[in-house]
């Protein structure tokens, strides 16, 4: 499909691991010497949590129930408000339900009311770094985060959301050295899953499937395994083996019947085998689980390339009048291909001034300058998405469209190649494109380029006999130097 897919699973992840570092824990009292009672939903909840591990949607539903119940009776308990605010975030994060997020900021903002920052109150800003980095705010994420960190540089849950902060930040150094300090801090799944992502990013296609498959092992919960499997299943819809794809996308809809991004991404999967008509039904099942502007594009023009105008034209619309949290990329490459690319440009060119630098701030900065009628400007921005170490279809192909305007043929037609190689289905409108494209520029010629062409001969002159081993004529500079000194 045509956006680049951002990894909401492991957004959600780090969310989660918030509500690991705020939970608070449930220890039934003993009445006899029987064994104790099997835990309720919230304490289910409680127990994922503190594990590190995704709450099943409707334990975390019954665990935000309970402590809004507690709440009302202990309205001074600092501690369940900030579980309470990274539960409203977690909930908000997994159904892409920004209603959720004031729910959350108000109760995170209590708890530090009622304990303020300076008497130690990390678990109200850790909940507040999270809050802010699910609704794309990268900076305030980073900069609630590196509070945490320095109030407590051994509390894990800091660095799922410091990598998230600083990714959007387009920092890659520094999410690389958070992981490794989440490394030497926690294992199990939420981190193995967050590695496959840092490889992923750096163009480890290898490491990442291995580090995804270490998650699955590791999960201990449904929702996890099925982030997990989710993750591989992006992993292999990126090398282009849909096949493949389908598979782990089916064994995650076996963990969590309507996983959204497994959903979404069974919809990629069926598109490029063709099977269209089970694609716009998953998409259609996506959307109602976790509707994120992304699906909603990606949606829209898989109904435009199947000549359905008049659903796409639908899905465009809700796009462009929804409420999004981080919603900015998409909105902008709507506007590029199907609105005005103009406002599009001015769109990204706010994100980047916000110190969002993402590669997929850069590459939908480039996309929209060059279909504003300004490829010049476009190509700086292309060439750094496409140098950071992520290898991604769309990016490449967006790349060799803004070459080949600039009759850059060759690098174009190396770049439109490759993102046919990386995913020869990455977009069901754009990779179609993408082949006629190559096949217009067409083969490289077989003649040299005139730079690396050999100088000609020089013709012997009449009467000097250049015959077979008769040395040619020097240059005159040669032959001054040559001449005996008077």
């Amino acid at each position: 499909m045509k956006t680049q897919n951002v990894s909401r699973t492991v957004l959600a992840a780090g969310v989660g691991a918030v509500l690991a570092a705020t939970a608070l824990l449930y220890v039934p009292e003993l009445l006899d010497q029987g064994p104790p009672p099997p835990p309720g939903p919230a304490e289910r909840a409680t127990i994922a949590a503190h594990a590190g591990a995704q709450a099943a949607l409707p334990d975390l539903a019954a665990l935000i129930g309970d402590r809004e119940k507690w709440l009302r009776a202990h309205p001074d308990d600092d501690a369940s408000w900030a579980e309470l605010g990274a539960a409203y975030t977690e909930r908000g994060a997994r159904l892409g339900d920004v209603r959720d997020y004031p729910r959350a900021e108000k109760a995170l903002r209590r708890s530090l009311a009622e304990r303020p920052a300076a008497r130690g109150n990390t678990a109200a800003q850790l909940g507040l770094a999270a809050l802010a980095g699910a609704r794309g705010d990268w900076k305030s994420a980073k900069e609630w985060g590196e509070k945490v960190r320095k109030a407590d540089p051994h509390r894990w849950p800091a660095y799922p959301v410091l990598m998230d902060a600083y990714n959007g930040l387009g920092d890659y150094k520094a999410a690389q050295k958070a992981m490794e300090t989440l490394e030497g801090l926690h294992a199990g799944a939420v981190v193995r899953t967050r590695a496959a992502q840092t490889y992923r990013d750096r163009g480890w296609r290898e490491d990442a499937d291995a580090a995804a498959l270490d998650a699955v092992a590791l999960a201990e919960t449904a929702p996890d395994k099925a982030a997990a499997l989710a993750r591989l299943g992006d992993l292999a819809w990126e090398r282009g083996e849909p096949d493949e794809a389908l598979a782990r996308f089916g064994a995650a809809l076996t963990q969590v019947r309507d996983h959204g991004p497994s959903l979404a991404g069974r919809a990629r999967a069926l598109t490029a085998l063709g099977r269209t008509d089970e694609a716009l039904r998953d998409w259609r099942a996506a959307l109602a689980r976790l509707p994120l502007p992304e699906y909603v594009l990606e949606a829209g023009e898989l109904s435009e390339s199947l000549g359905l105008n008049g659903d796409a034209r639908a899905l465009y619309e809700r796009l462009r009048t929804g409420t999004w949290a981080g919603g900015e990329v998409p909105l902008a490459l709507l506007d590029a291909d199907h609105g005005n690319a103009a406002a599009a440009v001015t769109r990204m060119r706010a994100e980047w001034a916000r110190g969002h630098r993402s590669v997929r701030v850069a590459d939908a900065l480039g996309w929209a300058l060059y279909r504003a009628g300004r490829p010049k400007e476009a190509l700086e921005y292309a060439t750094r998405a496409t140098e950071e170490g992520l290898r991604s279809a769309l990016f490449s192909y967006h790349r060799g469209e803004i070459e080949r305007a600039l009759a850059e043929t060759g690098p174009a037609r190396r770049h439109l190649a490759e993102a046919l190689r990386i995913n020869p289905h990455f977009s069901p409108l754009l990779a179609p494109r993408a082949a006629e494209a190559v096949a217009a520029i067409g083969e490289p010629s077989d003649e040299l380029p005139k730079e690396l062409r050999a100088e000609p001969e020089t013709e012997p002159v009449k009467g000097r006999g250049a015959g077979p081993g008769t040395a040619p004529k020097p240059p005159k500079a040669e032959a001054a130097a040559a001449a005996p000194r008077p």
